[in-house]
């Protein structure tokens, strides 16, 4: 296992310059000098030793859109809408659009991507959690939550919805605490598994995605993220609803039933989607130092899956525009 994650991590090490051919799609490209640095070398994560396969690091790549450094130069788009953003057109393994997509950006609550990645690989839906003190008293009392008390008791079904739909942070506590046992031990894991699909240029110390200097990502790794999440056809299920009526018990044992809305404006009916794409859902984040950040999986008129990011973007109007701009430009590949 340690082979193949080593692995991992050098091919896409090694394959970031030479495979900027890959990069495509409508409208004028052109190198820009210094758009941003490029990866450190990998030796700032690992030592290897002997890890010279070529069959591993094929197998490892078969399936990943891998790019080059520089930016993509568009009229179509208006770039300064946001710090960096991407599309990846899945099937053809292409980068048709790059912005400053290794980039360190603070992901906000798109880390809950993660989080409930590991949720659905490590736990059980139907297992019932329960809120404790420290879930909900080291939150920040006016960050988005919701609406989990301490006592109650939820499955960790119920628990993922209130994560992706209405971002609530103390379900992101709950959920660390169960498969953890802490939201310390999690964090650990939430680095561990990032490093093993090849995020190398990511560290995370809480589930939620509130703010840290030592809390980021890039464009490029929420994409590798992203793709491995989507594979679970439960996180597409909860991604892709509206809304949820959830259900739970208090500490007194009483139901409590809330409805939950999806926070992604495409989903909400706020923002409308370009033609030929069908948005099937993803994850919001906003904070004041990460901007307005959208991870987004959906179908371009060909039928191919596209996960598009954007990050850090000025305000959420300036998000969706960008966001929609690039599908309709770069999302047919």
């Amino acid at each position: 296992m340690k082979r193949l994650k080593s692995a991992r991590v050098l091919f896409l090490t090694v394959l970031v310059i030479p495979a900027c051919l890959l990069l495509g799609g409508c409208g004028s490209r052109q190198d820009v000098e210094n758009a941003y640095d490029i990866y450190e070398t990998t030796e700032e994560y690992l030592s290897f030793g002997d890890t010279s396969s070529e069959t591993t690091l094929s197998l490892f790549a078969s399936d990943l859109c891998v790019g080059g450094t520089e930016n993509t130069d568009s009229d179509e788009v208006v770039a300064e809408c946001a710090e960096s953003a991407a599309v990846f057109v899945v099937d053809s393994g292409e980068i048709t659009y790059a912005q400053n997509i290794y980039e360190k950006c603070y992901p906000a609550s798109t880390t809950k991507i993660l989080t409930a990645y590991l949720a659905l690989k490590y736990g059980d839906l139907d297992e019932t959690l329960t809120v404790s003190d420290a879930a909900i008293n080291d939150l920040d009392p006016d960050s988005s939550v919701c609406g989990l008390s301490i006592g109650d008791q939820i499955t960790l079904q119920e628990a993922l919805y209130g994560l992706m739909l209405c971002s609530g942070n103390d379900a992101a506590n709950v959920i660390a605490e169960a498969i953890s046992g802490s939201t310390e031990a999690f964090a650990d894991l939430m680095n561990e598994e990032a490093l093993a699909l090849g995020a190398t240029h990511s560290h995370f110390v809480n589930a939620h995605g509130l703010p840290d200097e030592n809390h980021y990502t890039t464009a490029y790794d929420m994409y590798l993220i992203f793709q491995e999440a989507i594979q679970n056809e439960d996180f597409v299920t909860i991604i892709s609803s509206t809304s949820h009526d959830a259900s739970w018990t208090d500490a007194q044992g009483n139901a409590v039933t809330q409805t939950w809305s999806n926070t992604n404006g495409y989903l909400s009916g706020k923002y409308t989607e370009p033609d030929g794409v069908t948005v099937i859902g993803g994850k919001t984040g906003t904070t004041s130092q990460s901007g307005y950040c959208l991870v987004l999986y959906s179908v371009n008129e060909s039928g191919s899956p596209v996960i598009s990011v954007v990050m850090k973007g000025n305000s959420r109007s300036d998000m969706y525009k960008i966001m929609s701009e690039m599908l309709a430009a770069f999302g047919n590949g």
